[in-house]
Parts: structure tokens; C-alpha cells; sequence
């Protein structure tokens, strides 16, 4: 006889066999689909029914003295009407989706870039240069905040979490109080962070630049996650409302206005806060942190009263400490590199390549995190969530849905990167002439980033997955701030080798 899977310990109201009351784990995900009537509700499977159907309909035979197992088994012919699934789209569908949010977001990137070409020529970034490191530790809030916060809302939408009054109120007000307890924690931590990286290498310490940069961190973050965060709410809902995939184009929406809205209020704050402390108003600064220092304990209290919010409370501080810390490291480059006047033109390019690339990895995690999510939970084993590191050709050029997002994505950075460069040149911005040796060495750059993390974000997920860890918390943090480590470095050595060829024009849009 053959064995049947083993009774999961984990029973789920939106995963099972209907009117089965011994719940189960199973290759065959599946998820309720609510119908106007609460008490009506219709199974919708999501994948074929696999070979192990016979040992399944002999488990139910053991488990329900025989009889029950065929009435169980035949549920499926009572199907309501099929919502969109992300793993019913084909290419083009996944590509049409996503194209429209990427362009949005990679606009959005080099209007950041171009903010960023700007006010690197301001006197609190000349005379405080450690502004540079919290850069992309601020930029990389989006991945570790409001991306993370639009990939579990998504997964929450499309397992039916939010399609209550209640259940919605519910995840927007835990949500949000999470956001805010990790934007105040992550942006006081990553001040920190600029301040140690800043006094190494030169050996100087202000403790007056110290309590401004802590200043100007925290607010940022605190205000860019508060706007941020009601709009991915308003995306999401809008998007289940028009039949959209939340996971195709929450994630690009919050990194179009992310870095521009992010950079913006930095580049603000910093400016009147350096203006005060030049006027002799060095109170203002530490005011500053201790008023949103002291709101902490109000959205402690909001997430903890949520069960939604409240393990991520406890446990998720891991992947966005770890994450802020990545990105810093990414933001001492940039600051060495942008120090050199010869290397000045880096600054414009580095939002975009960043943005583009933590945009992409962003959009197939969430895929993948939804997709295992419909298959069961965290921690089970399941034929959707090796264990094992998958082979590149396995990532990119296999026949499953998840490696068809993988070459969609990858397919967009070519083309996307031109237009952006492009949009760049005619707007005159940036120190660099885009010679065709240098757009070589940009797209190469580019094409090697997304590479590495679309294969990564293949391996982090599962391997979350498998340790019943929920990806949606724990693994765009890492991606994104792997993505700005990675973009940053390649592109200060593009510049490099550029310098070394004789590359060397660095006075356009001076």
C-alpha cells in the first residue's frame, strides 16, 4: 500500500479539503476562496492534483473509516469562480504587469539620482561627508521596511487575510506601528552605523556632527515610512479591487517613491538641521531624536496587541539590523568614492542602479514567498520548497512559473537601464559623458547585479522557507541591501577601471 502524506500538526482555516476535518499538508496547495455568505465558501486548487492521489484517498480511507473518503475527495467539483493566481500567469502577463510599476520605479530612482547629484554639492554633505553612508542605509528602509510591508500585505491579500472589514483594519493598523517601531530603531542604529565608519578612516569625531546625523536619521526614516507605508495600503487594496497581482507591482511602487521621498527629506532635514547648528541652536538636534525616540512606546503597544505584527516585533529585528548594516558598508564606498572629485559622477547612477536592482530581486521574492504560502506553511515539507541550493540553470531556465518571472525580470534590465540612462543625459544630469564604452561597463555592471540576486533571492527563500522562517519578514531586507552592496561596488569599480582607460571627463552638468 501506499503511504499518504502525514497529517500536518499545523491545521489552517484556508488550506485543506473542505469539509475534511482532518486537515493536511499536501503537494496540492490550495486556498478558500470567500464567497458573499461566510458560511459559504468554494475550494479553489491551485495546481493540477499530482500522483499522489492514491495515497492520499487511502489516508482518508484510514483516518475515516472508508466511507467518508470518497465524499471527501470529490469536493472538487463544487469550484467557485477562479480569482487571479500569480501561479496561473504566463510571461507576458507577468511582464505586462510588471513593466508599467518598473518604469514608474526606475523614474522614480533617477529622480533621486538626480536629487542626489545636487545636494552632494551642499556644505552639510562637504563638511559632514558621513550624510553619504546614511544614504544608502536610508534608501535601503524601502527594501527593509516598506517592501518587506508590501510583500506580507500581498501574501495577506492573496490568501484572504484582508478581505474583511475587520481582518483589513486589522493588518493596516498592526502594520503600520511595526513600521514605525523599526524605522525609528533601524534609522537611530544606522546614524550610529555613518558615525563609526565615518571616525575610522579619518580618526575625528564631532560630537555635534554626531547628534546631527543621529537627528536627521530618525526623522527621515520616521516620516518616509509613515508616507510610504499608507501608500503601499492604498496599493495593495486598489490592486486586489482591479483584479491586479499585489506582488507584480506593490513592491516597484514602493521603490519608485521610496528613494526620491526618502533622499528628499534627508537631504531637507540634514540642510535645516546643519543651518540651526551654524546659528548656535545645538538644542534643536537632540530635541529632535528624544521626540521620536519618545513616541516608541505608543507603537510598541499598537504592534503588540496585533497577532499579525506581534512575533514580527520580537523576531524581525534580525534582517533589518543585519540589512542597515550591509547597506552602510555599500554607503562607505559611496562616500570614499564620491569624496574623489574625479568620481563625482558616481553619485547620480548610484539610486539607479541600486533601485532597479533591489526593485527586480524584490518582485520575485515576493512571488516565490506567495507561492510557497499557498502551498502551506512555513517549516513543512512540501515539493515546492527544496532544500537543497538550486542550480543556476534550475533558477533561470526552468519550466516552472517562479524561473519565467526570473528571465521576464532579467529581460527588463537592459532595456530599462537605457531609458533611464537616456532620461538622465537629456535632463543633463550627472559628471559623465555616456560614451558607449561607459554604457558598456554600466549595463555589465547592472546585468551582473541582478544576476547574483535573482539566483540568491532562488536560494533565500526556499532556504527560509524550509526553517520556518516566513520570507515576507526576513528576506528582502537582506536582497535589497545585498543589491545597493553590490550595485555600489561594481559601479565605483566601472568608474575605476573607466579612470584607469582614460575615461576621465567629470564637468558635464557642472
Amino acid at each position: 500500500m501506499a503511504a499518504g502524506p502525514c497529517p500536518s500538526s499545523r491545521p489552517s482555516p484556508r488550506w485543506g479539503s473542505g469539509p475534511d476535518p482532518h486537515p493536511r499538508a499536501t503537494s496540492e496547495p490550495r486556498i478558500w476562496n470567500p464567497g458573499p455568505d461566510p458560511g459559504e465558501r468554494a475550494e479553489l486548487l491551485l495546481l493540477e492534483p499530482r500522483a499522489g492521489g492514491k495515497g492520499l484517498r487511502e489516508e482518508d480511507a484510514l483516518l475515516e473509516s472508508g466511507s467518508q473518503s470518497n465524499e471527501s475527495d470529490d469536493t472538487s467539483t463544487d469550484r467557485g469562480p477562479e480569482p487571479a493566481s500569480p501561479l496561473k500567469e504566463t510571461s507576458f502577463s507577468i511582464g505586462l504587469q510588471v513593466l508599467f510599476p518598473f518604469l514608474l520605479a526606475g523614474f522614480g530612482t533617477v529622480a533621486a539620482g538626480m536629487v542626489l547629484d545636487i545636494v552632494q554639492h551642499w556644505d552639510v554633505f562637504k563638511y559632514v561627508t558621513e550624510v553619504f553612508i546614511l544614504v544608502p542605509a536610508l534608501l535601503g528602509l524601502k527594501g527593509n521596511l516598506e517592501m518587506t510591508l508590501a510583500s506580507r500585505l500581498s501574501t495577506a491579500a492573496n490568501i484572504g487575510q484582508m478581505d474583511t472589514p475587520k481582518e483589513l483594519w486589522k493588518m493596516i493598523t498592526g502594520n503600520m506601528a511595526l513600521i514605525q517601531v523599526q524605522a525609528t530603531v533601524v534609522g537611530f542604529l544606522a546614524s550610529i552605523a555613518a558615525v563609526i565608519f565615518g571616525w575610522i578612516p579619518d580618526g575625528h569625531f564631532s560630537i555635534d556632527h554626531a547628534v546631527l546625523l543621529c537627528a536627521s536619521s530618525v526623522a527621515t526614516a520616521f516620516i518616509a515610512s509613515l508616507v510610504l507605508g499608507m501608500i503601499m495600503i492604498g496599493v495593495i487594496i486598489g490592486s486586489r479591487k482591479m483584479g491586479i497581482n499585489p506582488d507584480n507591482v506593490a513592491t516597484p511602487i514602493a521603490a519608485s517613491l521610496g528613494d526620491l521621498i526618502t533622499l528628499a527629506l534627508l537631504s531637507g532635514i540634514s540642510w535645516g538641521l546643519y543651518k540651526e547648528l551654524g546659528e548656535h541652536k545645538a538644542y534643536v538636534n537632540p530635541l529632535v531624536c528624544a521626540f521620536f525616540i519618545a513616541l516608541l512606546p505608543i507603537w510598541i503597544i499598537v504592534a503588540k496587541r496585533n497577532a499579525a505584527t506581534r512575533e514580527v516585533l520580537y523576531s524581525g529585528w534580525e534582517p533589518v539590523i543585519i540589512a542597515m548594516a550591509i547597506s552602510s558598508v555599500g554607503g562607505l564606498i559611496l562616500d570614499r568614492t564620491v569624496s574623489d572629485p574625479n568620481f563625482a559622477g558616481i553619485a547620480v547612477f548610484t539610486p539607479v542602479i541600486n533601485g532597479v536592482g533591489g526593485n527586480l530581486v524584490a518582485v520575485q521574492a515576493s512571488r516565490i514567498s506567495t507561492y510557497l504560502h499557498m502551498s502551506g506553511m512555513p517549516g513543512e515539507s512540501s515539493e515546492t520548497a527544496p532544500r537543497k541550493c538550486p542550480s543556476p540553470c534550475s533558477t533561470f531556465f526552468g519550466s516552472d512559473v517562479n524561473s519565467r518571472s526570473a528571465r521576464v525580470l532579467f529581460l527588463l534590465v537592459v532595456p530599462g537601464h537605457l531609458v533611464f540612462l537616456y532620461t538622465i543625459s537629456s535632463m543633463r544630469g550627472g559628471h559623465t559623458t555616456l560614451t558607449l564604452i561607459f554604457i558598456l561597463f554600466y549595463m555589465t555592471a547592472a546585468l551582473l547585479q541582478v544576476l547574483i540576486l535573482l539566483y540568491i533571492a532562488d536560494w533565500m527563500v526556499h532556504w527560509m522557507w524550509g526553517r520556518d522562517l516566513d520570507p515576507d519578514n526576513f528576506s528582502i531586507p537582506y536582497l535589497t541591501a545585498l543589491g545597493d552592496l553590490i550595485g555600489t561596488g561594481l559601479l565605483a569599480l566601472s568608474f575605476h577601471i573607466l579612470w584607469l582607460i582614460g575615461d576621465r571627463d567629470s564637468d558635464v552638468g557642472d
